[in-house]
């Protein structure tokens, strides 16, 4: 196979996808991203593995291979080369004769051909796939087994556990939790565990009643049941929750909290936040998974509509000012400030956080784990951060007067604030700012932007379904005349092996609220969330709702979705 280094790009200038001037820049991109091209291409829309695929096919003449219908079992262990295979983003798959035949999601990737040929001395040939595919069929190969999973949790996962200062039956009980007769207790939770990372649920849900015992994950912000072990085995897994979160598993009787890291290869691990709570029946235990190598920094994958996008990078780019994001605990707030982080984060600039967890690890940007048992608190932390030349602050939440007025003073002075607070749209964030007593002057002078944002449901592209409703439905539903006379195609959530339900991942619906001076003039005349709110949809904002339907209307959820987190 004779195809250029460049000869993808050259495929997609032809084929209309991208324009020539966007090669370096694209290149670039996914450089700094540390993304092959294809991966980079594909994970910001700009072309969906499907179609890549199909013209790669057209372009090159190399056979398409559905990975899904081969089983990765076959492949013959001694070609499963790690480095060779998470270096070039390829994959052996099988021999025939003297010919190693390798799977790709871009035809020009002669370099990995090369390699595998030198390193097994064969012959390589290469055989196109998807890269969706490709992607998922790596990463299942490169997860460990439960059982090489269970033995990296083993001694690493129990640690040095404090035994001094305690009486007999804390000894005992500890004794108790590491013996031979919890090795099916060890080995379930960390199936549990591994099952819920490669599911992508974010948070885990044990749960003790009166006869019964559950165990729920949530995936894309929905909670599902996924195991009813006996319940006479509460207190064995609260207690081995909490020795691999180093807590003190005699304390029953108070709230508790803690971490535990997994290492799920040699490249990747994830941390866990664990959190006890004494209940009528036993200890509920709750893990939230910090997966910072799963979360996308890429503003295009947020789901922001051209106007919103330009609002957001706009006030990005002014030196000074404060951006609130709003909105529940699990609407997605830290991926929008840390993408704005992420975009600000160069060597010009000295960016600081304070925050309550660390979630997302980012190189360049000095982050500082409050700590309120030590006392440093928000306020404290953002007290020394003035102290350290800063020009981007970012503050975890505002939570109190204290906090909110050094935020704000520092917004004043030339530093650009991002924050966030708990409310449920763009129009009550400043009133809860007056609400905590700081002055109407300072919250008009200093706030530059409010985004009240969800996270809804994407339909799975591979089973929704158009659902018909009737022209007077969806106007009574919000959509205008003109949209509902140049035709709406909804879709509804069907189901299949791909998703959940009919729904995989999630996209963020925005309410994005700019400073103006009426609305700088209403607060100062002590107007309502109510009259703001007006004024805000007067001058174009478009509301979470209206939001919401829009990503309907373009197929991207449903509208029963929609209806369930904006509260409609």
């Amino acid at each position: 196979m004779n195809v250029p280094a460049n000869g993808l790009l050259v495929s997609l200038i032809r084929a209309g996808i991208i324009q020539d001037h966007q090669t370096s820049q694209l290149q670039d991109k996914a450089r700094s991203e540390k993304k092959t091209l294809v991966t980079y291409l594909i994970d910001n829309d700009i072309i969906s593995s499907t179609q890549l695929a199909e013209l790669c096919e057209q372009e090159y003449g190399i056979p398409l291979l559905d990975l899904d219908a081969f089983e990765l079992t076959e492949i013959p262990q001694k070609y499963l080369n790690i480095k060779l295979i998470e270096k070039h983003h390829a994959l052996p798959i099988y021999t025939q004769g003297n010919t190693l035949f390798i799977a790709v999601s871009d035809p020009t990737n002669v370099t990995a051909l090369e390699d595998f040929g030198f390193t097994f001395s064969l012959h390589t040939e290469a055989l196109l796939v998807d890269e969706r595919k490709l992607q998922s069929a790596i990463n299942r190969l490169l997860e460990p087994t439960e059982d090489e999973f269970s033995k990296s949790m083993g001694d690493d996962a129990i640690g040095d556990i404090e035994v001094s200062d305690v009486d007999d039956a804390r000894l005992q009980e500890t004794a108790e939790t590491n013996s031979e007769d919890d090795a099916p207790i060890v080995k379930y939770i960390n199936k549990v565990l591994l099952d819920a990372v490669r599911k992508g649920a974010s948070d885990l849900h044990f749960e003790p009643y009166e006869k019964k015992y559950r165990i729920r994950f949530r995936i894309d912000g929905i909670l599902y049941e996924v195991a009813t072990p006996p319940v006479n085995l509460a207190n064995r897994f609260s207690a081995r929750l909490k020795v691999m979160a180093r807590l003190d598993i005699a304390e029953r009787r108070l709230p508790q909290d803690g971490r535990i890291k997994l290492k799920l290869a040699k490249n990747r691990s994830i941390d866990l936040r664990v959190s006890t709570l004494p209940t009528m029946w036993g200890e509920k235990v709750v893990l939230r998974i910090l997966d910072s190598s799963a979360a996308s920094l890429n503003i295009e994958m947020l789901g922001f509509d051209d106007k919103q996008k330009k609002l957001y990078l706009d006030t990005l780019a002014k030196p000074q000012g404060m951006i609130l994001v709003t909105g529940p605990t699990g609407s997605g707030k830290t991926v929008s400030l840390y993408t704005g982080l992420n975009i600000l984060n160069t060597s010009e600039l000295n960016i600081s956080t304070a925050e309550d967890p660390i979630e997302i690890n980012l190189t360049g940007i000095n982050q500082v784990q409050i700590n309120p048992k030590a006392g440093l608190t928000f306020a404290g932390a953002l007290r020394s951060f003035l102290r350290q030349d800063p020009d981007v602050v970012m503050v975890g939440e505002i939570r109190d007067l204290e906090t909110a007025e050094i935020a704000i003073k520092a917004a004043q002075t030339g530093h650009l604030v991002l924050s966030t607070l708990h409310t449920n749209s763009s129009a009550e964030t400043l009133t809860r700012l007056l609400n905590m007593g700081v002055p109407a002057f300072n919250v008009a002078s200093s706030v530059t932007l409010i985004m009240a944002q969800r996270l809804a449901r994407r339909l799975c592209p591979h089973c929704k379904q158009p659902h018909h409703i009737p022209d007077n439905e969806l106007l009574e539903m919000g959509y205008t005349h003109d949209e509902v006379a140049a035709g709406i195609t909804l879709y509804k959530p069907i189901g299949c092996s791909e998703c959940s339900n009919g729904y995989k991942g999630r996209v963020g619906i925005y309410e994005m609220m700019p400073m103006s001076e009426n609305i700088a003039n209403l607060i100062m005349e002590g107007g309502n969330s109510l009259q703001i709110a007006q004024m805000a949809i007067k001058e174009g904002m478009m509301t979470l709702y209206r939001s919401g339907l829009e990503k309907a209307r373009i197929g991207v959820t449903s509208l029963a979705e929609v209806n369930r987190v904006t509260c409609v």
